[in-house]
């Protein structure tokens, strides 16, 4: 049998659509169908992940026969009309918003850690050694052993999932934006606690600054978690922001002028604003430097400046599209 009677043959008996497919190998539906048309040939990345996918050696996908293979029930993509999460979207973002989330935390409980014992040691008149600051770096240690991985795991499905088919309901949208509107509730009310406690205990200003950092740590555990787990059902959002990462050897793979299209515009956007924060950032790192007392004040501005720059043109392009 032919390359692509095998290949029709294996997503039949896992009840696999074409889209299905193309989102766990990351390429485009267009792609599988061009293969199975035999107008297309994948590249021996893509060969190699339909023999993990299908359980199969590369001889029998190219030059075998896989119709006598028996046929594994448990493998079948459930029958339903409704898309489905063939690629694991949604676990993966679950688990990148719990890990970020709680790797900021960390960092700022080890700042809070070292203030209250700074407090504790000064109080009992015992001279503040360097081991109380070295717990800042501990905590910036473990903080970043949370969030290094989970960006490189993010990165890593990204890149190997660019585009994914919207798979949530109605339901699990408006549940995601109670979770956004609940996070954002608590974070803020966390965050005022302490700054409420930090004026209590202005006469312990070592006290005050680990109550402070406290409540901040978890305030922004809760507001970053339920940031996250809001916007992770606006699909639209990931498959822009997943094809604007993409290298031109990857967006060239894509094998689909529309997509390719697509991706190319969003790269170009993207290095838009980075440019912007980059010149943002040097602007507010000059004024921080020029011996200049008003500049100086006033050099955090770049930054509030820069993403309202970003905003306008995000409006703008938007606006653009919209007219097209």
């Amino acid at each position: 049998m032919s390359f692509r009677d095998n290949l029709q043959h294996l997503r039949a008996t896992r009840n696999m659509t074409q889209e299905q497919l193309a989102m766990l190998l990351g390429v485009s539906r267009q792609s599988v169908s061009k293969w199975e048309a035999e107008r297309a040939y994948p590249e021996m990345d893509k060969l190699l992940k339909l023999c993990s996918l299908f359980d199969c050696t590369l001889d029998e996908l190219v030059l075998g026969d896989v119709t006598e293979r028996p046929v594994d029930a448990a493998a079948r993509m459930p029958s339903a009309a409704a898309p489905q999460d063939v690629t694991g979207y949604d676990e993966a973002m679950r688990s990148f918003a719990w890990k970020l989330a709680l790797g900021l935390a960390v960092v700022l409980m080890g700042l809070a850690v070292a203030f209250f014992l700074t407090g504790v040691l000064l109080a009992a008149d015992i001279k503040v050694t360097g081991y109380t600051m070295a717990l800042v770096f501990v905590g910036a240690a473990a903080g970043l052993a949370l969030i290094v991985p989970a960006l490189l795991e993010q990165r890593a499905f990204r890149t190997a999932h660019p585009f994914v088919e919207d798979f949530y309901t109605a339901e699990q949208k408006a549940q995601a934006c109670n979770s956004f509107a609940t996070g954002l509730v608590a974070g803020g009310a966390l965050v005022m606690v302490g700054l409420a406690v930090t004026v209590l205990l202005q006469t312990n200003v070592w006290f005050a600054s680990a109550a402070c950092l406290t409540c901040l740590a978890a305030g922004v555990f809760v507001l970053v978690r339920g940031w996250l787990l809001g916007r992770r059902c606006d699909v639209g959002r990931y498959n822009h922001s997943a094809l604007s990462r993409l290298g031109e050897a990857d967006i060239d793979a894509l094998d689909d002028e529309t997509l390719q299209a697509h991706a190319r515009r969003a790269k170009r956007e993207r290095g838009t604003y980075i440019f912007t924060m980059t010149v943002a950032t040097a602007v507010g790192l000059v004024l921080l430097f020029v011996p200049l007392t008003a500049a100086q004040r006033m050099f955090w501005l770049a930054w509030p400046i820069g993403a309202l720059i970003c905003v306008v043109i995000k409006a703008y392009r938007t606006m653009k599209g919209d007219e097209a």
